[in-house]
């Protein structure tokens, strides 16, 4: 006699981590509100009721798109964090972005940029979804600038929250000019000049 519990329901016929690889390139490429259902399930292959079904609600698909995003931002964020010197940290952060953003294998830019900057009243979670992303990127970049003072990497008058500002500032605005055309070379001369102005201890 069988000890095997029976199974119940329907095995699910897709995978939900590709699926939602590919609603995160249409919520990238459209933003939040420009990416229509429609686009959505013909992009993800699957129907509106698979989609409601498996993900509750389009605002609940955008959450779970960006969580799986921001995942994988955030490890290469950790990585160039790791480097020894707060200027090795920051060039590595600048230019690991500049290639991610010109990369060939999504749209052009950064998806918590462009998912959703403006968004009508009744969307403005998602707005806030987007700048909690942000803002933790913009966290560990002062934590790790902060250590840097601590143990005298930085000069003693650098203000790391003002530094991992400025990182972040380039960053995103680095994401803004990647989608309106701006090349991978372009970029990094940006971060050439952008590195001139990080302090190093004399």
């Amino acid at each position: 006699m069988s000890t095997e519990a029976p199974t119940t329901g329907r095995p699910r016929a897709f995978d939900e981590e590709t699926v939602l690889g590919r609603a995160a390139e249409v919520f990238w490429r459209h933003g939040y509100e420009g990416a229509s259902l429609s686009a959505l399930t013909g992009a993800m292959g699957i129907n509106r009721p698979s989609l409601y079904a498996t993900f509750g609600s389009k605002e609940q698909l955008f959450q779970r798109a960006f969580a799986r995003y921001h995942e994988s931002h955030v490890a290469g964020v950790r990585a160039a964090l790791q480097q020894p010197t707060a200027y090795a940290a920051i060039e590595a952060f600048l230019r690991n972005s500049a290639d991610g953003l010109t990369a060939d294998d999504h749209p052009a830019g950064c998806l918590s940029v462009q998912g959703g900057l403006a968004c009508s009243p009744e969307n403005t979670r998602v707005s806030e979804i987007l700048a909690a992303g942000r803002a933790a990127t913009e966290a560990a970049l002062q934590e790790r600038l902060s250590r840097a003072s601590e143990e005298g990497d930085l000069p003693d008058d650098v203000d790391a929250r003002a530094l991992a500002r400025f990182v972040m500032a380039l960053s995103e605005g680095h994401a803004v000019h990647a989608a309106a055309g701006a090349t991978r070379e372009d970029l990094h001369a940006s971060v050439d000049m952008a590195m001139r102005a990080v302090p190093l201890r004399p």
